[in-house]
């Protein structure tokens, strides 16, 4: 039985044009997205068969396809959360508890911005820029995230993330990643990436 599937998107797939085409977007949550559903649900039963019979040869590889396919899978789920339409909110700039958090942590809006950008066009190869919460230093920090599970610390909690691999922008921008990051702020949900803030504050205090 399936534990994870493709979540619903909030809009239509042609919602985020011009930022993001329709065509884009369809391939990118119908087929890629699912392709990391359909790996975790599968390194997840040979995971089950393999302890029923006792045989674990196999268990470094398996556990290698979950972690990527289960990346995967987050990572979009959280990545079509935090885009948005013009009409339904998308663009401008964070405003309340997470302005304060940005201004404090990253000393402006204007230099965050710059930093975001700067991470996620110097990705080497594929990989998300990320906006997380450290709940050891309780603050806001931004990482590469590689492929889709290494090279973030233990214990962050993303919560805004802007998907770096060629399928997500390739049909619409070529090879220049830059504008591509430009028209992505032009969707940017903020208050879903507020909320997911005031819940990672919420959910890891106290916790280390």
């Amino acid at each position: 039985m399936a534990i994870y599937t493709l979540p619903e998107l909030p809009y239509d797939y042609s919602a985020l044009e011009p930022s993001i085409s329709g065509k884009i977007m369809e391939l990118h949550h119908s087929k890629h997205h699912q392709a990391y559903v359909t790996g975790a649900n599968t390194a997840l039963e040979q995971l089950a068969e393999a302890r029923e019979s006792g045989n674990l040869a196999n268990v470094n590889k398996l556990e290698k396809d979950l972690a990527f396919n289960l990346g995967g899978h987050v990572n979009h789920s959280i990545f079509w959360t935090n885009l948005a339409p013009a009409s339904q909110g998308g663009g401008g700039e964070p405003e309340g508890e997470l302005r304060a958090a940005i201004d404090e942590f990253f000393g402006g809006f204007d230099k965050f911005q710059a930093h975001f950008t700067a991470a996620a066009t110097g990705i080497q190869g594929s990989g998300w820029a990320v906006l997380s919460w450290d709940p050891i230093g309780q603050q806001l920090i931004i990482q590469q995230l590689f492929d889709q599970q290494s090279n973030t610390a233990q214990g962050t909690v993303p919560i805004f993330q802007l998907d770096m691999w060629e399928h997500a922008f390739y049909l619409d921008y070529l090879n220049v990643k830059a504008d591509y990051v430009k028209a992505a702020w032009n969707i940017a949900n903020w208050q879903n990436v507020a909320q997911r803030l005031d819940a990672a504050r919420e959910k890891t205090a106290g916790l280390l």
